[in-house]
């Protein structure tokens, strides 16, 4: 089944996809995690026997699968994008609801490790990193849900009879999705893999 594709202009000041209002709170976004991660490393030169004790806590491997996990589906939601404007609406469902399910299997994942450090006794109030651990990959898990609603209200959208979205609709979703994806690319060397 074709899909209509409508036109985008270039040169038209919204052009950015979602408008340029999204990629203020994209900015906004990787400021604000941008200055977490500065803290997480000031205050990790200020003691980092106790950054590196409490780092080797972290289940690198359960990070690593959460990477491997998220790229794969930011591989999909790329797709996802590409079919759309090819006009495969079908392809373009699959590849979105294989983007969901990366991010479903993102949050059981980091929810499992959650569950992990609760179950050691570890939460936020322990020390410094451990602060900066719940703050920054809870902060994080919250964009991934709120990414992975916006993701379903699109996937809906188009199953719906009678019903399409916007090539850019679909790109400023896509935006916000790898906006996550750069975050936990930040993020996971940052808390796992340096102190």
């Amino acid at each position: 089944m074709e899909v209509k594709i409508e036109k985008i202009d270039h040169r038209d000041i919204f052009y950015p996809p979602g408008g340029l209002l999204l990629w203020i709170i994209i900015l906004l976004e990787l400021f604000t995690f941008g200055l977490g991660l500065i803290g997480f490393v000031y205050y990790g030169s200020l003691e980092p026997v106790l950054f590196h004790d409490s780092r080797i806590q972290l289940n690198i491997g359960l990070g690593t699968a959460n990477t491997m996990v998220l790229l794969l589906s930011g591989y999909m939601m790329a797709s996802a994008v590409d079919f759309y404007r090819k006009g495969y609406k079908a392809k373009t469902n699959q590849y979105l609801k294989w983007t969901l399910i990366g991010g479903g299997i993102f949050m059981g994942i980091k929810t499992f490790e959650y569950y992990e450090k609760l179950s050691s006794g570890i939460d936020m109030d322990d020390n410094m990193f451990f602060t900066f651990y719940w703050l920054l990959t809870g902060f994080h898990l919250v964009h991934v849900l709120v990414g992975m609603v916006i993701l379903g209200w699109m996937l809906y959208k188009m199953r719906a009879v009678n019903s399409a979205i916007s090539v850019g609709d679909l790109e400023a979703g896509a935006a916000f999705w790898h906006m996550c994806d750069l975050v936990w690319l930040l993020l996971f060397p940052s808390l796992y893999l340096i102190f």
